[in-house]
């Protein structure tokens, strides 16, 4: 393996472009220390220390951060992150199953593709000035985040632009990194964005056990730290088996004579991934449940603390309770339905399939195929879902039996840890593809 990794940096252009992407990439973190200028530096620390503490809310602000690489907290010129990138994204991709115009765009390549990212940039710039205003005058300001003198309306103009401009730089950082660097842009932001809270929990951990030891029964004990480690590569093990996991649909293409020669019969294989919407179900799902946590909170800052109405509000809690859980499972199952629905379609494959003269044994080319399809992806998707649904409640388990702390658990399960070890896959791929299209043995290439 250490032969392999000293090949990737003897090509040329591989190795400038893996050194441009650590390049944007550092540009990025480095921009999540430069805060507005208006800030309440002292207020910041005291209000991340709460709420780290505040369960719902603490819980709630570190799902969002991780979710899309933000940090809503600090107030920095990055604070949104590419949030309202992917919020525009996901919007337009929905439109295009439902808008006949945005389907035709979708349909006409590389042009239309063109169009499409186009159109994105520009919703990206309205959702974030609106998201930033939001952000500075109803959170930022209203928790005491910004100075006296400056808690003005041109101020929050003024950091709305600035906040704004930082998110279309980011989106912008994405864009070269797909150009003329190495993996998927966006992807690789939120990634680093999550690897970036790393030392932090390393360093709680490590000042722990310097405190209070390893002894069997405290926080920081033998058997809690044994069995994280287990814990941790098992579910990266069963990440990577659901997530590079296919369905195989047998497929004969039929023969053609032409003169004496005998073309066609060969034998090959569909593959239907067993997790085919991806991570987008926990995002739409977790992103769902912040309504009802926010209505049931506001209502209870109206009418006090007690009540049905706290009662619902702490129920709703993210990460809180058996009613939050529960929600949370049957909205993944939902969106993994609805989100393949509107990626996989059985009826363009089956005419596909049916225009390059290939066919599934046993199954009539058309109708009798899409059904096969359908069927084959409504039962694999049950399963993906179940994948997700596990995966998106083991922080949970883990901060309230084990740790205690979100933020620790965020890396033995959830959006993080699918959102790394899928983009860590995609980026030993497209390492690979580039080796192996110089000649070179690749990074999955098992022969010596």
């Amino acid at each position: 393996m250490l032969s392999k990794l000293v090949t990737v940096f003897r090509v040329p252009e591989l190795r400038r472009k893996i050194f441009l992407t650590i390049i944007l990439l550092a540009v990025y973190r480095l921009g999540f220390f430069i805060t507005l200028p208006f800030m309440n530096h002292e207020v910041i620390k005291d209000t991340v220390e709460k709420a780290g503490q505040a369960g719902g809310l603490g819980s709630l602000l570190q799902m969002a951060s991780l979710l899309s690489a933000t940090d809503l907290q600090s107030g920095s010129i990055f604070g949104l992150g590419i949030m309202p990138y992917i919020t525009a994204s996901i919007v337009f991709q929905l439109l295009g199953t439902v808008y006949p115009p945005l389907e035709a765009l979708q349909k006409e390549g590389e042009s239309g593709r063109r169009r499409l990212n186009e159109y994105t940039r520009y919703a990206t710039v309205f959702v974030c000035f609106l998201q930033s205003y939001g952000l500075i005058r109803y959170s930022l300001a209203g928790q005491g985040l910004v100075l006296d003198y400056y808690n003005t309306f041109f101020w929050h103009l003024l950091g709305t632009i600035i906040m704004t401009a930082g998110t279309v730089f980011l989106m912008w950082i994405g864009e070269q990194i797909d150009a003329y660097g190495i993996g998927n842009g966006i992807s690789l932001l939120i990634m680093a964005g999550i690897l970036a809270r790393l030392p932090d929990v390393a360093y709680k951990w490590l000042d722990g056990i310097g405190t209070q030891g390893i002894q069997i029964g405290t926080t920081y004990g033998i058997e809690k730290l044994l069995l994280m480690a287990a814990l941790f590569v098992g579910v990266i093990v069963v990440v990577v088996f659901i997530t590079q996991g296919q369905r195989k649909i047998p497929i004969q293409s039929a023969k053609h004579v032409r003169g004496r020669r005998v073309m066609g019969g060969n034998r090959q294989w569909l593959p239907l991934r067993v997790n085919q919407s991806g991570v987008m179900p926990i995002i739409f799902a977790s992103s769902l449940l912040l309504i009802p946590f926010f209505i049931f909170n506001q209502l209870r800052n109206l009418f006090g603390e007690s009540g049905t109405l706290a009662v619902i509000a702490d129920a709703f809690s993210p990460g809180q309770g058996f009613i939050y859980n529960l929600s949370y499972v049957l909205l993944i199952y939902f969106f993994c339905y609805f989100w393949t629905a509107i990626t996989f379609n059985p009826k363009d494959m089956a005419e596909n399939l049916k225009d390059s003269g290939s066919f599934i044994p046993g199954y009539r080319p058309g109708g009798r195929t899409a059904a096969h399809l359908e069927s084959v992806m409504l039962r694999i998707t049950y399963v993906g879902a179940a994948f997700l649904a596990v995966i998106a409640v083991i922080p949970t388990v883990i901060s309230t039996t084990l740790t205690g702390d979100f933020a620790t658990a965020s890396f033995f399960g959830g959006t993080g840890l699918l959102i790394m070890v899928s983009v860590a896959l995609d980026l030993v791929q497209k390492i690979d593809s580039h080796l192996v299209m110089r000649n070179y043995p690749g990074l999955l290439d098992t022969e010596k």
